[in-house]
C-alpha cells in the first residue's frame, strides 16, 4: 500500500481567487536516505484498509471520494464536520466527539471559528456515528477521563467537564503558567496523554510539552523550545498517547501534507522516526480502491487495553478549504482508519545490552487471533535499535522455542545497534501470508519513571545573593542534584553562581539561595543557561531569557 499512497504526494499548487492568492499545499523534499526504508519503518505503514459497510456515490464530494463508506465515521448534507475523538462510556457505546458547522454557512469553510461541538454515539468503533447530544460552542475538541472518573473535553480557549458522559457539561478555562518560557505559537490545538500516577502532559500546536498534576489545573512548561523535528514545516495538530512502553506523538505539517512520528522514554525528551507518518491517500478500502480526500487533519488515536492505537480518526475534506462553499458539493467530514496495534514483546534478558551482547531473548506474545509459533515468518524478523531495523539491519535470528502458546526468539547479538540512549527497541518483519508486523519492547534495565527536574530564571537581591526555583514534574522522589546558572552574552558564557538541588518529592518546588560576583540592574534583560545535572549526568537545561525584576 506504501508504494500507492508514496504516487499521490508530490504534488505542488497555489490556488488564485478573486486575485488573492490562497497557498494550500506545498511539495516538501523528503530526505535521501527515506528510500532505504523497509515495510514497517514508517508510521503510515501502520494503516490498514477502511472498513464500511454501505458504499455510495449518492453523496457530496469530487470523484476521487465517490464513492465511498457514507457509513465510516459521521457525514451529512446539513453539517461540515471536522476533528474529535473517540471515547467508550459505561453505557458501552463509542462516543465521538467532533465538532461542526452548517455547510450552508455563509463563510463555507471559514466558518470553523464559531464550530460546534457534538456529543455523536456508535454502537461500533467504525460507525455511523450520530447526534446525542450539543455540548456547546467550540472548535478542535479532544476528550480524556481524570482518575477520578470525569471527563475532560478540549476545545481551543478552553474546555467542558462532566461526571457523567451522557450528561451536561460545564464551561471552564485551563490555567497555563508558562514559567519564563516562550509559548511557541500560541495555545491553541491542545493534545493530552494521562501519566502513571493520574497527572497529565500537554503538547500545545507549536511543541511546547507541558504537565499538570491532576489533568485539570495547573498546566506548566517545561521545555524553552519546540520538540518537534529540525525541518522546514508549518506544524500544527499534534497528538501525543502513551502506551505500555513508550510517548508517542504526531505532528502536522498542514503546508507539505505531511506528517511526522516521534517517540519518547518520559514525555518531555523526543525522538523522530524517520518517513512519512501520515500523507493524503491512506483512506484505501480493502478492494485497493482510496478515498482521494485532498487533506487529512486533526488526527486522534484510539487506544486498546495496552495503549496501543487501532484506529486513528481524521478530519478530511475533498478541496482546497476556499473553495468550499454553501450549499456547494464539497464539505468536509471525519473517518476512521484501523491501525496495526503492534505485537507484545517482552525483552528477557536483565543484563544491558552492549556491543559484547552475544544474543538476545524476546519472548513474541499470543493474543487473541494470532499464534506466534504458526503466523509468523521467522527468518524475516530483525531486531534492534530503529535505527538499524527500519532500515532493514539489525539482529537475525538464532532459534526459537515455544513457551506455552508464546514464542521466544533467540537473536544473535550482532547488530543491534543499542546504545545506552535506548529505551525502546523494535522488532520488523512479515506474517507467513506476507503481511507486515512490527513491535516495541521496554528494556528491563531502563527505568522508565524518572524525576523531572526543571528551573525558572534566577531572581537577583542585589547584595551578592540570588534565588532560583527548581520544581520536580517526575512521579518519583528526586536524588540531591546541582544547579549552575550562566548568562550568555554574544555567543559567550559567563557562569553567575551554582547551588546544591535538595531531594524533591514529586511536584514538590523550592527556592534555592546562591552567591555570585555578578552584577545585574533591574531591568536589565538576560539571557539565562540553566542546567541541572548530577555528577556528569545532565538532568535538564533550559535557555530562558527574561527581564530581570
Amino acid at each position: 500500500m506504501r508504494k500507492n499512497i508514496l504516487k499521490l504526494i508530490g504534488i505542488g499548487a497555489i490556488l488564485l481567487m478573486s486575485g488573492q492568492a490562497f497557498s494550500q499545499i506545498i511539495e516538501r523534499e523528503r530526505p535521501k536516505e527515506w528510500d532505504q526504508l523497509v515495510d514497517g519503518a514508517r508510521f503510515v505503514d501502520r494503516f490498514l484498509p477502511m472498513e464500511g459497510n454501505v458504499l455510495s456515490s449518492d453523496t457530496w464530494g469530487v470523484d476521487g471520494v465517490r464513492p465511498r463508506y457514507i457509513d465510516n465515521g459521521i457525514e451529512d448534507r446539513v453539517w461540515s464536520y471536522w476533528g474529535g475523538n473517540i471515547k467508550k462510556g459505561e453505557d458501552g457505546l463509542y462516543h465521538l466527539f467532533v465538532c461542526g458547522w452548517l455547510e450552508s454557512s455563509e463563510k463555507g469553510h471559514g466558518e470553523w471559528p464559531n464550530s460546534i461541538v457534538f456529543n455523536t454515539v456508535s454502537d461500533n468503533l467504525t460507525g455511523p456515528f450520530k447526534l446525542r447530544n450539543v455540548i456547546g460552542k467550540g472548535h478542535n475538541p479532544e476528550v480524556y477521563q481524570l482518575r477520578d472518573g470525569r471527563y475532560v473535553l478540549y476545545v481551543i480557549d478552553g474546555y467542558y467537564i462532566t461526571d457523567d458522559i451522557n450528561g451536561n457539561w460545564e464551561y471552564g478555562k485551563f490555567d497555563f503558567n508558562p514559567r519564563d518560557r516562550r509559548i511557541i505559537e500560541g495555545l491553541s490545538n491542545l493534545s493530552f496523554a494521562e501519566r502513571e500516577d493520574g497527572s497529565y502532559i500537554m503538547v500545545c500546536r507549536g511543541g511546547g510539552i507541558w504537565i499538570s498534576q491532576d489533568g485539570l489545573t495547573g498546566y506548566n512548561q517545561l521545555t524553552d523550545k519546540r520538540v518537534y523535528p529540525d525541518v522546514e514545516g508549518r506544524f500544527e495538530d499534534p497528538v501525543i498517547w502513551r502506551d505500555h512502553i513508550q510517548y508517542h506523538m504526531i505532528v502536522n505539517d498542514w503546508l507539505g501534507r505531511i506528517a511526522f512520528y516521534l517517540r519518547s522514554k518520559d514525555g518531555v525528551n523526543w525522538v523522530t522516526d524517520p518517513g512519512e507518518a501520515y500523507i493524503p491517500g491512506i483512506a484505501v478500502h480493502k478492494d485497493g480502491r482510496v478515498e482521494d480526500w485532498f487533506k487529512f487533519e486533526r488526527i486522534k488515536m484510539y487506544q486498546d487495553a495496552y495503549g496501543r492505537t487501532i484506529q486513528a480518526n481524521f478530519a478530511v475534506i475533498d478541496t482546497l478549504k476556499p473553495l468550499d462553499k454553501p450549499f456547494d458539493n464539497h464539505s468536509s467530514k471525519n473517518i476512521g482508519i484501523p491501525l496495526n496495534p503492534g505485537l507484545l514483546l517482552t525483552v528477557l534478558d536483565n543484563k544491558p545490552i552492549t556491543t559484547g551482547t552475544r544474543t538476545i531473548r524476546v519472548k513474541i506474545l499470543a493474543e487473541d487471533g494470532f499464534n506466534p509459533q504458526t503466523d509468523i515468518d521467522i527468518n524475516s524478523l530483525r531486531f534492534g535499535a530503529s535505527e538499524e531495523v527500519n532500515y532493514g539491519r539489525g539482529c537475525k535470528v538464532l532459534k526459537t522455542e515455544a513457551d506455552g502458546n508464546d514464542l521466544v526468539v533467540t537473536f544473535e547479538g550482532k547488530g543491534h545497534g543499542i546504545t545506552a540512549d535506548e529505551f525502546a527497541p523494535k522488532l520488523i518483519g512479515k506474517y507467513n501470508d506476507g503481511r507486515m508486523l512490527y513491535g516495541y519492547a521496554r528494556l528491563p534495565y531502563i527505568n522508565y519513571i524518572e524525576p523531572i527536574l526543571s528551573a525558572r530564571t534566577p531572581q537577583f537581591t542585589g547584595s551578592g545573593k540570588g534565588t532560583i526555583e527548581v520544581q520536580n514534574f517526575g512521579q518519583v522522589d528526586s536524588q540531591k542534584a546541582s544547579v549552575k546558572i550562566e548568562r550568555i552574552i554574544d555567543g559567550k558564557k559567563t557562569v553567575l553562581g551554582s547551588a546544591t538541588v535538595p531531594p524533591l518529592k514529586p511536584y514538590e518546588k523550592i527556592d534555592i539561595q546562591f552567591s555570585t560576583k555578578a552584577v545585574i540592574e533591574k531591568g536589565e534583560e538576560c539571557n539565562f543557561l540553566l542546567t541541572i545535572y548530577s555528577g556528569k549526568k545532565i538532568l535538564s537545561t533550559a535557555n530562558l531569557v527574561k527581564t530581570v525584576e
